[in-house]
């Protein structure tokens, strides 16, 4: 599948749901891709990637910004806090504010640096262990003490359990989001994203469905 093909089915999506054109956000999921492919989609003027991992990012984009113009690098990825100041040097865009020790370090360096990417709460709406993400029921919570922090909140994320039905999941994310006046929606991946498009995504996040399945 190609990135105008995927571009194509945004648009689409969003027709189909009676939303603005462009209001949905393509964030190309770069995470272990060979760096010819990823500049095979950066040649075809795509500036928007989404990388899982700070070390990786750190490794890679550096180079590509020499090279091209706009690069807009989003976070997609658990966090740690001793690579949260590199984060902010590399992020436009964190999509994986996920606890209260990260929220709080995020906003001692951006006090320190005089600037903070975009940022996303993570909501773990399925409540896996495994995962991570705030519980839906400490979600309200948590947005206010990351305001309460003066961080950047621009909305919520999710990653939908692979067993179910991903569209109740993206409801819930929306619901959140409403109530605590907040607009951004990070929801959606290669097979479900005009699904949640239809239930208000804002950026929605396609890896293997542009560059074809991750090499490692």
């Amino acid at each position: 599948m190609t990135l105008e093909t995927i571009k194509a089915r945004i648009a689409d999506a969003e027709h189909e749901a009676g939303r603005a054109s462009g209001s949905v956000r393509l964030v190309a999921i770069s995470k272990k891709q060979p760096n010819d492919r990823v500049a095979a989609v950066l040649e075809e003027g795509h500036r928007c990637f989404g990388e899982n991992r700070v070390q990786e990012a750190a490794g890679k984009w550096p180079e590509f910004r020499e090279r091209f113009d706009g690069i807009d690098l989003h976070l997609v990825g658990p966090l740690q806090t001793n690579k949260a100041r590199q984060a902010l040097e590399l992020f436009q865009a964190i999509h994986s504010v996920d606890r209260p020790k990260l929220a709080k370090t995020l906003a001692r360096l951006a006090q320190e640096e005089g600037h903070c990417p975009d940022l996303f709460i993570q909501v773990n709406t399925g409540e896996e262990e495994q995962k991570a993400g705030i519980l839906p029921g400490g979600a309200d919570g948590f947005i206010a003490e990351c305001r309460a922090l003066d961080l950047p909140v621009q909305g919520l994320m999710c990653i939908p359990p692979v067993d179910e039905e991903a569209s109740l999941h993206f409801a819930l994310l929306a619901r959140i989001a409403e109530r605590n006046g907040l607009t951004g929606l990070s929801m959606g991946m290669s097979g479900d994203f005009e699904k949640a498009i239809s239930f208000g995504a804002t950026h929605v996040r396609v890896g293997s469905a542009i560059f074809g399945e991750r090499t490692g």
